[in-house]
């Protein structure tokens, strides 16, 4: 039985399509209860009628070379979002550091799309990163980062971000083999975790992705 999920709506009107009119297709990628039924959940028309484990899989071809990491000491509320975010964008991977529950609300169902992992402390996502020769590059506004702005970011990196409030920990900073900031304006000190999140991948889009296979 398909998941329950339901995409967003306008106008009070589910996102989405009906059951499938005509003969149904005979590819093993479609969803029989979906075909019947009707397709409402949050994903791009590509991927309408498609099972879930079919999306993944072509998602798999087409991911990028980055992953992205978040701290999760206090329970970060922005996780779900940087979850969601990290789909759009086809990250390779979301890493959790810390504690392993997170709050999964802003992720919009994403997660079940988004390979997620868990990593109890920072020097452990450290290790996954040397495996894997990935460049591990921090979020900070701190003395000494370099402008997002005017840096080139690794091809092959895991972008690591703290958490609301605190930021990153000190052991964080310590493990990165660069340290970005975003060009700030404003009176704030700081900008929530999952918008800077947002504002990072978006830079390695526009340096590495190719653009002409967006959506």
């Amino acid at each position: 039985m398909t998941e329950p999920e339901v995409g967003p709506t306008e106008w009070g009107t589910a996102v989405g399509v009906g059951p499938w009119e005509g003969p149904p297709p005979e590819d093993e990628r479609y969803d029989p209860d979906l075909l019947a039924h009707g397709d409402r959940r949050n994903v791009v028309d590509h991927y309408r009628y498609w099972r879930r484990e079919a999306i993944v899989a072509d998602l798999d071809r087409r991911r990028h070379g980055f992953h992205v990491a978040i701290e999760n000491f206090q329970h970060d509320h922005n996780i779900g979002t940087v979850v969601r975010t990290a789909n759009a964008f086809a990250a390779e991977a979301v890493h959790i550091v810390g504690r392993r529950r997170w709050n999964r609300r802003g992720a919009m169902v994403t997660d079940r799309y988004q390979h997620v992992r868990h990593h109890p402390e920072v020097a452990d996502l450290r290790a996954f990163a040397s495996a894997h020769d990935l460049a591990v590059v921090a979020v900070d506004n701190a003395p000494g980062a370099e402008p997002v702005e005017r840096t080139e970011l690794p091809r092959r990196c895991v972008l690591l971000f703290g958490q609301e409030g605190p930021g990153l920990r000190a052991d964080a900073r310590e493990a990165a083999d660069l340290v970005v900031s975003i060009a700030q304006f404003g009176s704030t000190r700081s900008i929530n975790a999952g918008v800077a999140a947002g504002i990072v991948m978006h830079t390695w889009v526009r340096q590495h992705a190719d653009l002409t296979q967006a959506w």
